[in-house]
């Protein structure tokens, strides 16, 4: 099992329920656990985000994921988050944390602008340049 093999079981993970994944492949075993801290983004708001970019792709703009770590929407489990869908940004205003390796990386918004949809689940797994915000510049 190589690690493109491993990505793909992760991204087929993301967006259900699913909490737990163990694969054994020859003398090979893989086993794959997230929190669900918060519920998936479910597959038809993925679906409408999706819609509404293809109708305005040339509007919006992606904010992407700068490594690979874990997403998280704010500094804690009870702390309001740093962004909701339809909130006007600021440059420099941080919109999320990606956590790599027990550091805390503060990521900032690199326009004005307003969340139109943001594509990634509390405490889910990211990948580098995956999505994770559409952003409507101001």
């Amino acid at each position: 099992m190589n690690i493109r093999e491993i990505k793909a079981l992760i991204k087929l993970m993301q967006g259900t329920d699913v909490r737990e994944l163990e694969l054994v492949r020859d003398k090979n075993k893989v086993r794959i656990t997230r929190d669900v801290a918060s519920p998936p983004v479910s597959d038809s708001r993925r679906a409408m985000a999706v819609e509404t970019e293809q109708d305005k792709q040339k509007n919006y703009k992606t904010v992407t994921s700068p490594m690979v770590g874990t997403f998280y929407l704010a500094t804690s489990p009870d702390a309001s988050p740093f962004v909701e869908e339809g909130s006007v940004i600021k440059k420099g205003q941080i919109i999320c944390i990606v956590e790599a390796m027990k550091l805390m990386n503060d990521i900032e918004a690199e326009f004005d602008g307003r969340i139109v949809s943001i594509l990634v689940g509390n405490a889910q797994p990211v990948e580098f340049g995956e999505p994770l915000f559409l952003i409507e510049p101001l």
